[in-house]
């Protein structure tokens, strides 16, 4: 990987810890970065980008140990019926927003 790329995602990686920071909601962030990554995935992106976009700004975005604590934290209180639902309904969720960031990328072209 040249150097230029590897800045670049670096650059990405800070952007996206950075926006992370201004939006306090984990599921807000969950959804926003699963369209995101539907919509980069649509497009026909070179290696380099698409290692910018989706390994360096999407990655640190979304965050998964946001959504791990989230689930700990339900765990914690011993609600297992809870954590289930919880746990499906954000997998679910996070596909379907991807999904629709990959349609609307594709509609947009």
């Amino acid at each position: 990987m040249k150097l230029n790329s590897l800045i670049c995602i670096v650059l990405a990686c800070y952007l996206g810890t950075f926006l992370r920071l201004f939006i306090d909601n984990n599921f807000v962030i969950s959804m926003l970065g699963s369209f995101l990554v539907g919509f980069f995935i649509s497009k026909r992106l070179s290696y380099s980008s698409e290692r910018i976009l989706l390994s360096g700004f999407c990655a640190c975005f979304t965050s998964f140990s946001g959504f791990i604590y989230f689930l700990y934290k339900i765990i914690h209180q011993g609600d297992w019926l809870k954590f289930i639902v919880f746990f499906n309904i954000i997998i679910i969720a996070n596909l379907l927003t991807m999904y629709l960031g990959f349609c609307i990328s594709r509609k947009i072209t």
